[in-house]
């Protein structure tokens, strides 16, 4: 592994098990949106990459898919085991896939591109073990401007945090945000760049306190979790309060609803 991979490796192992509280209900709102993006899958064999505790795995299930899937965190995929016996997942790099090529019909990760150090070799990874055709789908997250969820704890952390932590390099947080450049790395990586369909959506993310993004960024993230590790006592008190303060806007009769962006992207394999 190297550096990068290594310390999104650890970061999520340490993780796993608070995922389900901290960020499922945030993930889980554009899993409708990603499927949709590369139907039909009924009868259709699935890749789900980075599947973390298998949700895509599952709801692609539920569409009459043949799902399998796939994460570099055993912790991950221990959760995902046990949450659908009936759906194989194994451990694996989204950058060197074990599946044989033309193996599947679709292949989709659901926020997993930025976690890789370099997600150019998973999308070739995904050219080839799809077969022609083939469909991928995957989404990332919109920058903070397009984003008031985001926007809210960026601008707490600018504000407070000292930003210079020395972090192992990684691909920008939010990138694959232009859809030339999308289409562009997707050409070069094997697909018809002619097929490209890039759309932005907004969900609400209901929490039930004014300290949940915070508490959820410090105790059950990677990148974000290891800069706010790095801060002290008093600047995380003030991150957390300007959060607070900034998520009244969103009260509603079960706490907050915060709006995230996020684009869903999806391109076809060549037919032949």
């Amino acid at each position: 592994m190297d550096q990068f991979t290594q310390f999104q490796h650890r970061g999520w192992q340490r993780v796993a098990e608070r995922y389900e509280a901290a960020w499922s209900g945030l993930t889980r709102l554009f899993i409708p949106h990603l499927l949709n993006s590369v139907k039909p899958i009924n009868g259709k064999k699935l890749l789900d990459v980075a599947c973390g505790p298998g949700y895509v795995a599952e709801a692609a299930l539920s569409m009459g898919a043949k799902p399998v899937g796939v994460d570099f965190s055993e912790e991950m995929v221990r959760l995902a085991k046990a949450r659908n016996p009936a759906i194989e997942f194994q451990e694996g790099d989204a950058q060197a896939l074990r599946d044989a090529d033309s193996s599947f019909d679709v292949l989709v990760m659901n926020f997993g591109v930025l976690h890789l150090s370099k997600p150019e070799l998973a999308f070739s990874e995904a050219a080839r073990v799809l077969r022609p055709a083939g469909r991928l789908g995957f989404t990332v997250w919109a920058r903070p401007e397009h984003s008031p969820g985001a926007k809210l704890v960026e601008s707490a952390i600018l504000a407070f945090a000292n930003t210079e932590v020395s972090l192992p390099p990684g691909p920008d947080y939010f990138g694959y945000g232009d859809p030339d450049e999308c289409r562009q790395i997707l050409k070069q990586a094997g697909f018809d760049p002619e097929s490209v369909i890039f759309n932005t959506v907004v969900e609400n993310w209901q929490v039930p306190t004014a300290n949940f993004v915070f508490e959820a960024e410090r105790d059950a993230g990677v990148r974000t979790a290891a800069l706010l590790a790095a801060q002290g006592e008093d600047t995380l008190a003030n991150i957390r309060d300007q959060i607070a303060a900034s998520i009244q806007a969103f009260a509603n009769d079960n706490g907050f609803a915060l709006p995230y962006a996020a684009h869903v992207i999806s391109a076809s394999k060549p037919r032949g």
